[in-house]
């Protein structure tokens, strides 16, 4: 399912298809849920109310119907996913991630060969002359390539020492993608991600050797990144976009009818509508997207799903947290996933992420770990009392 998640330009996807023949086979075979896993589907299930609440008055409109129906399937399955990998946590995580790296280093190549036009697919793989791959927006193409390259670069960090060279070109390889997507926004929530991950992995070493490792990585990964931008900018193609797109606003940022001015003149109008605009009808009262997660929520969810986004984005930072801090053999699966989903949700603030399935599996992933991290909990709290009963 994960592997074959670098093809969404048609719907449903792959990696969609694949996903009810896992759901299926696990349905089947005894799945069960875990007490923080509950909090997390409550959550989903009233947001997903929410949704159907507010979808109600506008029914008739286009693509309405089909927005709550991507939200219900979103939601399934991050809730698949943290069920999953609360009962095996070590293994369903690593199979999970080696999938999502595969499917990345995969799209990673496919994106790159396009942007360079080989085969003459430039105009099929490439949106706005920005690196898209097999996907439909270079903004979703470069965020899925956050957690895989949070992945590979801990593996190399804290890992064994074989097939150093390997990862590492494969690391090399996603971030050339993650350059040509040209997303401002990704090239921050990735950084964010990175100097997350460096800070934790600090923080949490058990000797020295892996603090200065860290040290080492720092500093030759920058050195590594600086050699790769300095070769791509020297195409006077990618010298000009590049140039373009590294600045903070764009024409359709900035004033009155802008991205940022329709985002604050939309906040009256939603305070006087407890069902918001209704899925999809921001565009139509404000003539863009909102491009905010979080007000997109309150504008397609309403009142009700507004607070209840906030309250599921504030609890899962929350479990992440809880998660991060505890010592066990998963606890560097969780600071990977903390790294990625916090910039992800970050992000939010920038560009609508709510459907978005790599957010929704970053969610299922934490409170899958954090359901991991409380049954072990009980295990323990459970042997300890078994031990200071007295013989009789």
């Amino acid at each position: 399912m994960f592997a074959s998640s670098f093809v969404v330009k048609i719907e449903p996807a792959p990696c969609d298809l694949v996903f009810f023949l896992v759901l299926t086979c696990f349905l089947f075979s005894g799945l069960r849920i875990s007490k923080p896993v509950i909090v997390i589907g409550l959550l989903l299930l009233i947001y997903n109310f929410a949704a159907t609440v507010s979808y109600i008055p506008v029914m008739d409109k286009p693509r309405t119907g089909m927005f709550v129906i991507t939200s219900i399937y979103m939601s399934v399955s991050a809730l698949l996913i943290g069920m999953l990998v609360s009962q095996d946590a070590t293994s369903r995580y690593r199979t999970i991630a080696l999938g999502w790296l595969t499917g990345a280093s995969i799209g990673s190549a496919v994106a790159i060969a396009g942007f360079f036009n080989v085969g003459g697919l430039y105009d099929s793989l490439t949106v706005a002359s920005r690196a898209t791959g097999l996907f439909k927006d270079p903004n979703v193409f470069s965020t899925w390539l956050n957690f895989p390259i949070v992945f590979l670069l801990q593996n190399l960090l804290i890992g064994g020492g074989r097939h150093r060279t390997f990862k590492a070109a494969l690391l090399l390889l996603m971030l050339a993608a993650l350059f040509l997507a040209f997303s401002r926004g990704a090239w921050a929530s990735v950084g964010l991600s990175v100097l997350m991950l460096f800070g934790l992995t600090f923080l949490f070493a058990d000797d020295n050797r892996l603090r200065l490792r860290v040290i080492f990585t720092v500093v030759g990964g920058a050195l590594a990144v600086a050699v790769l931008i300095a070769v791509l900018l020297s195409i006077p193609a990618i010298q000009d976009l590049f140039r373009e797109r590294a600045s903070l606003s764009q024409s359709y940022d900035v004033g009155e009818t802008g991205r940022f001015g329709t985002q604050i003149n939309s906040i009256p109008l939603l305070l006087e509508r407890p069902l918001g605009f209704g899925p999809l009808q921001y565009s139509t009262f404000m003539g863009l997207d909102p491009h905010n997660t979080f007000l997109n929520a309150f504008a397609s969810y309403g009142w009700l799903g507004g607070v209840t986004y906030l309250t599921m984005i504030v609890m899962t930072l929350s479990a992440g947290v809880r998660t991060i801090f505890v010592r066990g053999p998963w606890q560097p699966a969780a600071i990977a996933v903390f790294c990625s989903m916090s910039a992800l949700i970050l992000q939010g603030v920038q560009i609508d992420t709510d459907h978005w399935r790599h957010f929704y599996w970053l969610v299922g992933l934490t409170w899958g770990l954090f359901g991991a991290t409380f049954a072990q909990r009980i295990v323990l709290q459970t042997r300890s009392k078994d031990l200071t009963v007295p013989a009789q």
